[in-house]
């Protein structure tokens, strides 16, 4: 099909901004989509905004009409750009950028771009940002609207960053710029414009979320049921997680593994299976928490929802297992999967080492005692040790 959607980034200082052929672009278009404030920026007999919520659907019922989609600086940074060529043949439309608002921000601020974490936040949860909070660190973010500044600069004090510098920019590259600073515990803005995003420099004494696998058990709210750090440590590692890989955790209890899956790259995914509702509520709350909403809570019976789960490259069955689930599984997943099987009673180590035995994999005796004191003085404390089978099926 020929090209027939053009993809305009356009900044705060309108239609002065674009290119010769942007401009040309938008003259031949038949109608230009947009939010208020961009199509507010440009003269055209048709001009649409984006439905309420956010579709692409209205772009592609034109689809072979000459079409133009007005964007914010970079359409695929964050912008609708992506969500439009992901659906579209190459051939169909094409691209003309305008500066990123993080391109702007670090030239205002004088950052390296490849040393700051660039963030959208205008349409995600703010505790994304959790696993980013380090002292040194620096993010250039995205935000909805002003009072989410506000919101921000609350969350950061409550997980114990407000000595962080937030640099709010409102308006960027256009006539009503406006740059500000103040720390987390003293911003008091109540001015703050609707078009703003803000440079943060973290600082402060808060929790730091470590990149090892093995976050201590405290993180997580739990009712006892909690794979704990040490053991959570080795069934990581035997899950040996890679980019835009899928884990099932099978009997997700407070989500730790799960969780821990999502904290080692942006891309991985995870599904949690939990019978009952008040773990499967918890997990999905230290989830939130910690800034990995992306965890998938599904409630009920492993053997009722295997049918409708998307294919995984991994599962992890923190305990619980009988022989029917196992079963199951075996016929259900696909070649290549990576399984993880804790066994703590004497009953599921016989059922793992009899699996094992038949389909092959390794079984790992984890034997963990810690210092406690005895009387004056101390001794080692054993906790119960965990048989872990790792298989390739």
């Amino acid at each position: 099909m020929a090209e027939w959607l053009s993809i305009i980034g356009i900044g705060e200082d309108g239609v002065n901004g674009l290119s010769m052929t942007s401009l040309n672009a938008l003259r031949l278009a038949e109608a230009v989509f947009g939010g208020p404030r961009h199509l507010a920026m440009i003269a055209h007999p048709d001009r649409r905004e984006w439905p309420v919520p956010f579709s692409i659907e209205p772009v592609l019922a034109m689809r072979g009409r000459p079409v133009a989609v007005l964007t914010s600086g970079d359409p695929f940074w964050y912008g609708a750009g992506g969500a439009l060529a992901q659906v579209l043949a190459r051939d169909e439309w094409r691209a003309y950028p305008g500066i990123s608002v993080f391109s702007l921000i670090a030239a205002r601020m004088g950052w390296r771009i490849e040393e700051t974490l660039c963030l959208g936040l205008h349409a995600a949860p703010i505790p994304r940002l959790r696993q980013e909070l380090v002292p040194g660190r620096r993010a250039i973010l995205t935000l909805r609207d002003g009072a989410a500044v506000q919101q921000l600069a609350a969350w950061l004090s409550a997980e114990g960053f407000g000595d962080s510098i937030l640099t709010v920019m409102e308006y960027l590259g256009g006539p009503r710029e406006r740059i500000r600073e103040a720390s987390a515990d003293g911003l008091d803005f109540d001015d703050i414009g609707d078009l703003v995003a803000v440079a943060l420099s973290v600082r402060g004494g808060g929790r730091v979320i470590p990149c090892a696998p093995g976050l201590p058990d405290d993180c997580f709210a739990h009712d006892g049921q909690i794979t704990k750090r040490p053991v959570r440590a080795l069934a990581l590692s035997a899950l040996a997680p890679r980019p835009g890989e899928l884990l099932w955790d099978i009997g997700a209890g407070a989500g730790s593994v799960g969780i821990e899956w999502l904290l080692s790259h942006p891309s991985t995914r995870c599904i949690g299976i939990e019978r009952d509702p008040a773990r499967a509520q918890r997990a999905a709350g230290n989830a939130a928490r910690l800034g990995m909403d992306r965890l998938e809570i599904r409630q009920g019976s492993a053997m009722e929802l295997l049918p409708d789960l998307p294919d995984p490259d991994a599962i992890f069955i923190g305990g619980g297992a009988d022989d029917p689930l196992m079963g199951a599984l075996w016929q259900r997943l696909p070649a290549g999967c990576r399984i993880v099987a804790h066994a703590v009673t004497l009953e599921t180590e016989a059922l793992l080492t009899a699996w094992q035995a038949a389909k092959g994999g390794s079984l790992l005796r984890i034997d963990l005692s810690e210092a406690a004191p005895i009387g004056g003085r101390r001794g080692w404390k054993s906790s119960y040790p965990v048989t872990q089978w790792r298989v390739l099926r």
